[in-house]
């Protein structure tokens, strides 16, 4: 089985981060998407530096993928008291599914990507998972070279080979935040059953704007 492991704050999810996944799962021939909202991250100060809670995060990304039968959501992290280490995360997935022999790949974009060498354990992580690139037209291309000290040739060829394009989308999770602090319309850039539970749970109303 192949698994495509998709990591983030998703907050909220959008139709971005679904966007990204369905070209992952078709392009890279995936059998499953996983999304993995973050619980503490080692790069925040702790869980109330998101602007919604683990469980409003977890619980927009079941409403999201309903129907989706190749989409599944993990509590991992968010059930997780320390900080999330994405190596930790991919051992947590290889001891979780070993009775189908799993093959996992790990979503990011370019950005995220060219960001992976100040990892904690990069090397573990690319023996564990096979960095899935998705990347954008007029985007800057991924750094690979930043790798050369971690994998081989071979597997950078590999991640090279396997880029995932995907059609342009501007949507962010801070872009829809600041519109909904201000007001604004976020139909059509969250699921229709997303948007209404971030109105009837008040999310996002006088938040902080960054990240």
């Amino acid at each position: 089985m192949r698994y495509g492991i998709f990591g983030g704050a998703f907050d909220p999810i959008h139709l971005g981060h679904l966007l990204l996944a369905e070209s992952c799962l078709h392009q890279a021939d995936l059998d499953r998407i996983v999304f993995v909202p973050t619980g503490i991250s080692p790069h925040r100060s702790g869980k109330g530096t998101y602007h919604a809670s683990g469980e409003d995060r977890f619980n927009m990304i079941e409403l999201a993928i309903v129907g989706c039968e190749e989409f599944l959501v993990s509590r991992c992290e968010i059930d997780r008291q320390e900080p999330s280490y994405t190596v930790e995360t991919l051992r947590y997935f290889k001891k979780t599914f070993t009775l189908v022999e799993p093959e996992l790949f790990l979503l990011m974009g370019a950005d995220m990507f060219n960001d992976l060498p100040n990892w904690h354990n990069t090397d573990e992580i690319c023996r564990l998972a096979m960095p899935l690139v998705a990347y954008r037209p007029n985007a800057p291309l991924p750094y690979f070279e930043a790798l050369n000290s971690f994998l081989s040739q071979e597997c950078l060829e590999k991640i090279r080979n396997n880029i995932i394009p995907m059609p342009p989308i501007g949507l962010s999770s801070t872009y829809i935040r600041n519109g909904i602090d201000e007001g604004k319309s976020i139909r059509f850039q969250v699921p229709k059953n997303v948007e209404a539970y971030i109105k009837s749970h008040h999310l996002y109303h006088g938040k902080i704007k960054e990240s």
